[in-house]
């Protein structure tokens, strides 16, 4: 506590004393601020960040490319206002784990499965809606836009939006650059590699052609210490018999391996003045070995675990693929610019969890009559396939007034599957009870499927009146219109008189109208106010549970509604004296919040709306140069909490969540800091040194009453530096990674959740912690042509 007191009062003084002490010696400097400067297209119209009227942020790809950035984890943590659970690169594309201003209610362990509900935080490429998690190659900027943004933004524009634009190929230039690095981990026996390549090449003077393509390949720091020996089919050994509890186990050290292919090519031409075509297609594939998640404790031997050592009693790797293509025009009417964006993508992963703890920590294991060497796998798949089209016309005119209108379409198809299996069930139960053999079908003890089907339309527009060259306002609306339909099927095929094969289909459907209204006003030579009242929504969806049969659940499980919220918000931004600052308070009110949970019969995946909730909170941020080193503060503050009891749909006593409970992972102070300074040698070399660190106060593993997961999570902070020599074309980077090595643990999978239970056979452990990356020690080697 008193270290987080310590480090919120440092950050509020330090943003003060540089506004003010500094301010004379940067004004001397004549250096424009390096975030002021970026150009965005937040607000769909090509503006500088500092003329934005709401909270945004932007990080330049030069910026993401100096610092050797590895991930979108580590780039979000040097953005104000934005927390991350970091989950490593094993399931990336599955759960989108991105917080921004609190609004969150899904457990910090929920990562494994994909879930119905939206996620608060939209995640765009582009224009094209979809949350990938691509590797940060080739791109252009990054823009975070805080606060609901609803009206150009669409569903699941809760706490804010993310945009990952890539460069667009450049008309007749020939470049390009290559890059290759090798990098050593924490607690890793090998070394690992990465090499990118990217080629702009003109195809006459109307087109152009740009190549990206990028390999990692990184062995992993996380050692599986106590996995069965398994024989061919896949079951674990059994030295002394099948009867006997004996069991083998080896060590897997480096387990969680990393290898990720990323590809891209984007065609542009532009045949007249008026018109702009840009198609591209964009490739990833990832392999992973295993989770970068630690266990601490000891096993069901007594035995303690070592400081990267994961308990689990079977490999966990997961493996995914993702392929998106976009057509985008622009087109100069004039009066307005016309956009066509076009797209469609196929995004699917497989995995296998380890559940034998979760199975150990229910009981469920004598439910199997506690049968030797017990290995529950969960092995899941999901998919999400879309095609999305967006039109939009921007004004161009002289005028008091600027306008924005579009429409907005897309249909997608998500589908999820789990298969469970106790491996080695029935040839114990073949051989302990030979005459009833067929009274167990096989080892798959739970089947699960879920395909859904949605489709949205919108209509949206913004209009902004400009009552002089200082003041104007602006109103937005978008009205939409979604469906959706869900069909699942499920079975317990264990046991003979538990099989019920059920299948459940239901659909839904909901229309509104979201609204927005800002006011800003441009004080000083570059000084902006504003004022911002806007409305978020998350679309709802049917759960599609069984309500009869043997599986049957309450009917007001079959689906759940929208959940939205309105973010009021007031800020200043600006240079003054060569510093640029921005600083914003808000406030939000969540009601009908959506919550992915399980169902208390039979476990089936939904999503349940609960009560209320709110944030409010504090973001400043402060950028500029003092005597040729540039620097940039920011400090957020963020009280997020349920305001009234959430229980389940079907009503009863008993709250599943508690008035005044703290949203999970939303700390309630966070700070970033940032330095870099770049001088050149009499031989025309080029040195910049850069530190970055980022601090979070202690967090919540989830929101519910159940001490099982709901627990504290720790603060932390993590430094990263680099050192760079610039010699023409070529360059050498130094980096280190989390310099003083912290744990910076995101999530907690707790001994009363997953622990292990000797009692029940089970001698892993499957709690485990979610750590960041440990410190890691490069070298990149840039050559640019």
């Amino acid at each position: 506590m008193l270290r987080s007191i310590l480090m919120t009062t440092t950050a509020v003084s330090l943003s003060l004393i540089a506004s003010q002490a500094m301010a004379q010696t940067a004004a001397k400097s004549g250096e424009p601020s390096i975030v002021s400067e970026i150009v965005v297209t937040a607000t769909r119209r090509e503006e500088r960040v500092l003329d934005v009227p709401y909270n945004i942020s932007a990080v330049s790809g030069q910026a993401i490319d100096q610092a050797k950035v590895q991930n979108s984890a580590e780039l979000l943590r040097t953005v104000p206002g934005v927390s991350v659970v970091d989950r490593g690169y094993r399931n990336q594309g599955v759960s989108n784990s991105i917080q921004i201003r609190g609004l969150n209610v899904d457990s910090a362990i929920l990562g494994d499965y994909a879930v119905s509900a939206v996620a608060p935080v939209s995640s765009y490429v582009n224009d094209t809606p979809v949350y990938a998690n691509f590797a940060l190659k080739d791109v252009d900027r990054v823009e975070v836009l805080r606060g609901p943004q609803g009206t150009l933004y669409g569903s699941g524009s809760l706490g804010g939006t993310i945009r990952y634009i890539l460069r667009s190929p450049q008309l007749g230039e020939f470049g390009g650059k290559a890059s290759a690095t090798a990098s050593k981990v924490d607690g890793s026996g090998g070394v690992g590699w990465a090499g990118d390549v990217t080629l702009n090449m003109p195809l006459g003077e109307k087109a152009a052609l740009r190549l990206t393509g990028s390999v990692q390949d990184y062995p992993g720091v996380t050692d599986y210490v106590n996995v069965y020996k398994l024989d061919a089919s896949g079951i674990p050994v059994a030295p002394s018999g099948v009867l006997s509890p004996d069991a083998v186990y080896e060590r897997h050290k480096d387990a969680d391996t990393v290898n990720i292919w990323y590809g891209r090519a984007a065609l542009r031409l532009q045949p007249t003045d008026w018109l702009d075509l840009t198609l591209s297609y964009t490739q990833q594939s990832d392999e992973i070995g295993g989770r970068r998640q630690v266990t601490r404790g000891v096993d069901g031997y007594g035995r303690p675990y070592g400081k990267y050592d994961n308990g689990s009693v079977q490999l966990e790797p997961s493996s995914r693929d993702v392929a998106l293509t976009a057509l985008e025009a622009t087109v100069d009417l004039g009066f307005a610019t016309l956009t066509s964006s076009t797209s469609s993508y196929d995004h699917h992963g497989e995995s296998v969890s380890e559940n034998t703890g979760y199975y150990a920590q229910n009981g469920w294991l004598s439910f199997y009559y506690n049968f030797p060497r017990p290995m529950a796998s969960a092995v899941r798949t999901y998919s999400d396939k879309a095609f999305i089209q967006e039109l939009r016309l921007v004004s161009n005119t002289e005028g008091p007034v600027d306008y924005v209108v579009g429409a907005f379409y897309a249909k997608q198809k998500l589908g999820a599957t789990q298969a469970s299996y106790l491996r080695g069930f029935k040839r114990w139960w073949d051989a302990a009870y030979p005459a009833y053999a067929s009274a167990v079908q096989s080892d798959q003890d739970f089947i699960y499927n879920r395909h859904e089907d949605f489709t949205d339309k919108a209509l949206f527009g913004e209009l902004t009146y400009h009552f002089t060259d200082r003041l104007q306002a602006t109103g937005g609306v978008r009205w939409f219109d979604n469906e959706s339909k869900s069909a699942t099927f499920m079975d317990v095929p264990v046991y003979t008189a538990l099989s019920a094969p059920t299948n459940a289909r239901f659909q839904s459907s909901d229309s509104k109208a979201l609204f927005k209204a800002n006011v800003s006003w441009k004080f000083g030579a570059r000084g902006l106010a504003y004022a911002t009242v806007s409305e978020g929504y998350r679309r709802g969806g049917a759960n599609a549970v069984p309500t009869v049969g043997r599986y049957a659940e309450d009917p007001l499980w079959q689906q759940y509604g929208p959940d939205r919220v309105v973010n009021y918000e007031a800020g200043l931004k600006g240079i003054s004296h060569g510093i640029t600052y921005n600083a914003a308070l808000f406030y939000i009110d969540w009601k009908d919040i959506q919550i992915n949970t399980v169902t208390p019969n039979w476990g089936f995946f939904v999503a349940q709306n609960g009560g209320k909730a709110r944030s409010a909170g504090l973001e400043a941020q402060v950028d500029g140069r003092l005597a040729g080193v540039h620097y940039n503060l920011g400090y957020t503050y963020t009280d997020a909490k349920l305001t009234e009891d959430t229980y389940p749909p079907t009503g009863g006593t008993r709250p599943v969540a508690l008035k005044g409970a703290r949203l999970p992972g939303a700390p309630e102070h966070a700070v970033t800091f940032a330095v870099d300074h770049s001088t050149t040698l009499s031989n025309g070399v080029v040195l910049t040194g850069r530190l970055n660190g980022y601090y979070q106060s202690s967090t919540r593993n989830a929101v519910t009453t159940s001490t099982r997961i709901n627990v504290g999570l720790p603060p932390f902070q993590i430094w990263n530096a680099s050192a760079t020599a610039a010699f023409d074309k070529w360059s050498a980077t130094l980096f280190v990674k989390n310099i003083f090595n912290a744990d910076g643990v995101t999530g907690r999978f707790t001994e009363s959740y997953m622990g292990t239970d000797p009692a029940a056979g089970y001698y892993g452990d499957g709690a485990k912690d979610l750590i960041t990356l440990p410190r890691t020690v490069g070298l990149t080697l840039d050559y640019a042509f």
